[in-house]
């Protein structure tokens, strides 16, 4: 078999970077080693940066989110009982959408299914090969049987535990990592949101956060041990917490019910540098990972396919490798400000295991210079709908 691209993981990333390619005519297969129903059974976070939102219309698939997804044009902030507003629209004239990853994938599907792109399910043992040369080829196992695709260029968009990041040798890469002493517990609950923006609360019990995917579907959070389970915790546990941590204003209004989802997510930050080795590029997961605080996660792997989509462009279009060239600084230089974003927000909102009184003092005092300094209010709007690519 013979493409342009080979794509390894058949997630938002990975599709969005093959349905871009396809409308520039270039070619690119998806590998992917689940079902693309087990795909879309995963529940992940849903608030896309006005980059990603551009990225969608140019790959023809943003019709469905304009139409079901909620432009929210600030958000909250809670501490010490109260919370103020955050005007996006205000300090950057732009906004962010709520729109659901399990959307953005659906979409994508669709469009590339209706294209009749090539995708292939299931696949086992994937192999990069020669990556370092100008004839790079992808091995894998289907139903028992290998098969090779030679291609001009491999994008690893495979996440953490493929194999995309792992080709790389040790001694060529270097990494760097936080891992948070906590994780977030969260539930799916098919009830009205309790706000019409998402609530980031800082509480001396811990963080909170009110979120949603529709007018009758909400997420909540809350932190939690990294050692505790999803079964130590009932949906009346949870609630009550919940309450507690919140302002009153919100925890007098909000509407409870049983969960349909319930799960913990641990925190870490993580980057691998380089991003690109040869003629193998990694996007999203496969190179870097955030703490969900501020949703970074999908967005930094939109900007991600933004400039591998871009270089790959200029290489078939210009016949011009400056975009490929430069993939890796450009890309990690805006994910570098993602992740510290992420640290920043995360640092602010969380309790700490043997946090001092001294530390307590300097978030609130930080949350205070944050509600009356326009500045500081300007800097974050800036950084939450999407820093420029």
């Amino acid at each position: 078999m013979r493409t342009q691209v080979a794509i390894i993981g058949g997630g938002p990333s990975g599709l969005l970077l093959g349905q871009l390619l396809h409308t520039q005519g270039i070619e690119a297969v998806v590998l992917e080693r689940k079902t693309q129903s087990y795909v879309l059974s995963r529940i992940r976070a849903g608030v896309l940066e006005r980059g990603l939102v551009g990225l969608m219309e140019q790959a023809g698939v943003a019709e469905r989110m304009h139409a079901e997804g909620f432009i929210h044009e600030g958000t909250m902030v809670g501490y010490d009982g109260d919370m103020f507003r955050i005007d996006f629209a205000e300090h950057t004239g732009s906004s962010v959408m709520v729109y659901g990853q399990t959307e953005v994938t659906r979409d994508l599907y669709e469009a590339r299914d209706k294209a009749e792109l090539q995708t292939i399910y299931e696949v086992e043992e994937v192999v990069i090969h020669d990556a370092k040369t100008d004839a790079p080829y992808v091995t894998y196992s289907k139903d028992g049987r290998e098969t090779r695709i030679d291609c001009d260029f491999v994008a690893g968009c495979d996440g953490f535990h493929g194999v995309s990041r792992k080709t790389i040798p040790e001694a060529q890469r270097r990494e760097y990592e936080k891992v948070y002493p906590f994780g977030w517990l969260g539930i799916l609950s098919e009830t009205p949101p309790v706000d019409d923006e998402l609530i980031y609360s800082n509480s001396e019990r811990g963080f909170a956060l009110c979120s949603m995917r529709n007018d009758h579907l909400s997420r909540y959070y809350i932190q939690c041990p990294a050692t505790d389970s999803v079964e130590a915790w009932s949906d009346d546990a949870f609630w009550h917490e919940l309450k507690r941590r919140i302002p009153q204003s919100a925890a007098d209004t909000i509407i409870t019910g049983p969960s349909i989802e319930k799960s913990i997510a641990p925190l870490r930050s993580f980057v691998t540098e380089p991003m690109r080795w040869g003629r193998l590029f990694l996007c999203g997961d496969a190179a870097h990972i955030v703490p969900p605080t501020g949703a970074k996660g999908l967005n930094t792997a939109a900007s991600d396919v933004h400039y591998l989509y871009n270089g790959l462009k200029q290489f078939y279009l210009d016949q011009d490798s400056d975009g490929i060239d430069q993939y890796s600084e450009r890309a990690l230089a805006r994910v570098w400000k993602a992740e510290r974003f992420s640290w920043w927000f995360s640092n602010l909102m969380h309790t700490y295991p043997g946090q001092s009184e001294f530390d307590k003092k300097m978030q609130l005092a930080e949350l205070a210079f944050l509600r009356q300094s326009p500045a500081a209010q300007a800097a974050m709007a800036q950084n939450y709908v999407g820093l420029p690519y």
